[in-house]
């Protein structure tokens, strides 16, 4: 499975930091829909599901998240602790959050909105699916 990280490119000087978040510049889509999940218990684990066609870019604002990627032929785990860095999670990648920082913002960039329809919540649907393209 390839992971993709996305470094995002920060401007700073002894003022702080700044990164800026251009659709096809440096998010490799348009941005049709922004969400963020914060005060998420240590013990909570999120996710577990796949996308048919919606394509995301996550990223930690602020302390950290272990994330779990499928592909439906390989597993592998991310962390994501650097607010300069993207993790960009294609369709048809199952995944599942956990192990979050008691301060963790995580900031979601869609090319989509909302559709319950693209949802694949169901593991054994999503493995059958990926194994039939």
């Amino acid at each position: 499975m390839n992971i993709n990280i996305i470094p995002l490119q920060t401007h700073g000087d002894d003022r702080g930091n700044l990164v800026s978040l251009e659709e096809t510049n440096n998010i490799p889509f348009s941005i049709k829909r922004v969400y963020y999940m914060y005060d998420t218990r240590n013990d909570t684990r999120r996710g577990f599901h796949a996308h048919k066609k919606l394509k995301q870019l996550v990223i930690a604002l602020k302390g950290t998240c272990r994330f779990v990627l499928d592909d439906g032929k390989e597993r592998v785990e991310v962390v994501l602790d650097n607010p300069a860095q993207g993790l960009l999670l294609d369709s048809l990648i199952w995944r599942e959050m956990y192990d979050f920082s008691d301060d963790c913002v995580l900031v979601v960039l869609a090319d989509s909105h909302y559709d319950e329809n693209d949802y694949i919540r169901n593991y054994d649907d999503f493995l059958k699916l990926v194994s039939e393209l």
